[in-house]
């Protein structure tokens, strides 16, 4: 029992590939008992890759895809979703960084584990700071992956990208702004 509420148990009402979404009921302290829409998922990845161009410009590579549900390109960190049943976070960081853009990370540090959207869904997304990076092929997934554009930028145009509110993706925002802290401590890798 978190704080006195209890959940009393889930019926599926949809099945997808990856998600699926059930009425959960719960009990309140006081005994009322309640129900909420929530999306079940296996959880998702994240990384910054961060490098440094030759002048030492510290650089970070994004990608702008297009995503179905706000019918618009979005400028993202690499990111996927756990769908390998068992497999660590890192691995599936380390091999969404080859599939969406091309690079081995020689390093992953974990940054945060965050919760994207707490009232609607049980995901949690891993957060990674990439370096030691080496460019390899890419392995892109799908039609989004297969036209996504990979963008290499300053962190620092980065950073202020998303203090424009140019960049609306919490993972990103969040990552950028971490991975803007850790260079500044020395701590990023």
């Amino acid at each position: 029992m978190a704080g006195g509420f209890r959940h009393l148990g889930d019926r599926l009402v949809h099945q997808g590939y990856i998600w699926h979404v059930a009425v959960a009921e719960f009990e309140s302290p006081d005994g009322e008992r309640f129900q909420r829409d929530i999306v079940r998922s296996p959880g998702a990845v994240a990384a910054v890759p961060l490098w440094q161009a030759d002048d030492g410009t510290p650089m970070v590579t994004l990608v702008r895809q297009y995503r179905p549900p706000f019918d618009d390109l979005v400028v993202e960190v690499p990111a996927g979703m756990r769908d390998v049943p068992g497999e660590p976070t890192e691995l599936t960081a380390a091999r969404e960084l080859v599939e969406e853009v091309g690079l081995e990370a020689g390093r992953l540090d974990h940054l945060v584990d965050m919760y994207p959207s707490a009232g609607m869904t049980d995901s949690v997304l891993t957060l990674y700071l990439a370096t030691e990076l080496t460019r390899v092929p890419r392995q892109t997934h799908g039609p989004e992956e297969a036209h996504m554009d990979v963008l290499e930028i300053p962190l620092a145009d980065a950073v202020a990208m998303v203090l424009r509110g140019e960049v609306h993706d919490a993972k990103t925002v969040i990552g950028l702004l971490l991975a803007e802290r850790r260079l500044r401590e020395g701590t990023a890798g």
